[in-house]
């Protein structure tokens, strides 16, 4: 009986020591770290950084998302691309438990796997299913090729990719036990049964043949302007609505659209997929900053979300770094797909290929040209969703982390913010084609380490 009462018992905010730390596992510790040459750096098994979700009937447990695994940036005899440095890892989803003494417990750990069931891997997609010929290296800095014994030759030995590779970003946790995962490689959406599995899958790619969503009689695809996502910069986060019948995905950042002269834009796309009309919805979220990203979202009923929005700066390095979360509203919003073509006065078109545009420009180039061109969208009665700022985390908070991406809904209401802490390494330059790897420190004097943490905060709206 005790036990059933902890269960659903949701332990206070006030009671709760802000920032416990996430238990970790390591998974190496052989590499030295370069701000300390004398220690070995040591590569944690955490990394549940990626997103957070509520478990749907256990009030204190929460799941969390692994990225693609250790990696970093390496420029070697291919040019530009990631060396990953646990070249076997599997991303995967951890289930955690907050205790009433605050601590955090991990309850388990569910590897993610292709559809015959096979561990999949955090490698690069090829280039027709959303890879940005991005070249991985191993943790030798030579060339992963698709025969690992041989030495890399571009016809006979070619670089490896993997289409099952995947670099987790979003999650939403369904009632029935099984997952969705958005990534930043396609971007693809996954659905994963409970004990990891690919079920289904849905991405812009029409020759995907995984992509089996299928409602009355029509493949349900993205949008093909999400191919244009950028590099590292895909679909960062992912909810479904209460009911349980639509997704709700939302960029990192503004798209490579038509090309890089879309990058400097404040916009970025939500979209929303209903699973049972199959019918897709786009709108469009401005940023405070274009330099800021969108890292989390969390559905509170079927139009409001709580949304992060921050600029990836350490607080204790840069005074001026941001950490917000804000209440969204979609229901004034202009679904962007309802959209005709006109010609009144500016020529407005669905592409095929680019999305909505406007006098033949997309929309990110649009507003990184000028940003002005808000109002124009407004005149133009394309109007963006409605954002109230609910939480500024550095005021509420003693937070130093430079990523906040994990968000989960608490049933009292309260908020549990989780950052990535990227594995507790990061690169910090190449030199002679070598990544100098060190583990990530929070300040500039490189004394605090970063680790996965939980807070919790009760937004204001």
């Amino acid at each position: 009986m005790t036990e059933q009462k902890l269960n659903i018992e949701i332990i206070s905010i006030v009671d709760f020591p802000q920032g416990s730390p996430l238990p970790y596992s390591v998974l190496d510790a052989t590499h030295t770290n370069a701000a300390y040459p004398e220690k070995n750096l040591e590569i944690r098994g955490g990394g549940y950084g990626s997103d957070a979700a509520a478990h749907p009937s256990n009030a204190n447990q929460f799941y969390v998302l692994t990225d693609r695994g250790p990696n970093a940036d390496f420029d070697g005899i291919v040019g530009k691309g990631k060396q990953f440095l646990v070249p076997n890892y599997t991303p995967s989803i951890g289930l955690f438990e907050l205790q009433a003494d605050g601590k955090i417990i991990k309850v388990k750990e569910i590897l993610l796997k292709d559809s015959n069931g096979n561990p999949i891997s955090g490698l690069p997609n090829p280039r027709a299913f959303g890879g940005t010929n991005e070249v991985p290296y191993d943790i030798n800095g030579q060339p992963m090729t698709v025969n690992p014994d041989l030495p890399f030759d571009e016809v006979t030995n070619p670089i490896k990719s993997d289409i099952n590779g995947l670099d987790p970003e979003g999650l939403a946790a369904l009632k029935d036990g099984s997952f969705w995962i958005s990534d930043e490689y396609g971007p693809h959406l996954v659905h994963y049964d409970a004990d990891g599995v690919e079920i289904a899958r849905i991405n812009p790619f029409a020759h995907d043949e995984r992509n089996n969503v299928i409602i009355n009689g029509k493949q349900v695809l993205l949008p093909a302007e999400f191919t244009k996502r950028r590099a590292n910069r895909g679909m960062e986060a992912l909810t479904i609505m209460p009911d349980q019948t639509t997704l709700v995905g939302i960029m990192e950042s503004s798209m490579d659209n038509p090309d890089k002269s879309g990058r400097g834009s404040s916009l970025v796309r939500i979209v929303t997929i209903n699973l049972v009309s199959g019918k897709i919805e786009q709108y469009l979220y401005r940023l405070d900053a274009a330099e800021h990203v969108a890292s989390g979202i969390v559905a509170i009923n079927e139009h409001e979300f709580y949304l992060i929005e921050h600029d990836r700066k350490f607080p204790l390095q840069d005074k001026s770094a941001k950490k917000l979360i804000y209440k969204v509203d979609i229901s004034q919003a202009t679904d962007i797909e309802t959209i005709i073509s006109a010609d009144n006065p500016h020529i407005i078109q669905q592409d095929h290929t680019f999305g909505l545009t406007i006098d033949g420009q997309t929309l990110e180039k649009l507003i990184a040209e000028n940003e002005a061109s808000w109002q124009l969208l407004e005149k133009l009665a394309i109007k963006p969703v409605k954002k109230t700022l609910v939480v500024d985390v550095l005021a509420t908070l003693d937070y130093p982390h430079d990523k906040l991406e994990g968000l989960w809904l608490r049933q009292d209401g309260s908020l549990g913010l989780l950052n990535d802490d990227d594995f507790a390494l990061t690169d910090t330059e190449i030199i002679n084609a070598t990544s100098t790897v060190e583990q990530k420190y929070l300040d500039k004097d490189k004394t605090i380490e970063d680790a996965n943490r939980l807070y919790l905060v009760m937004p204001t709206a």
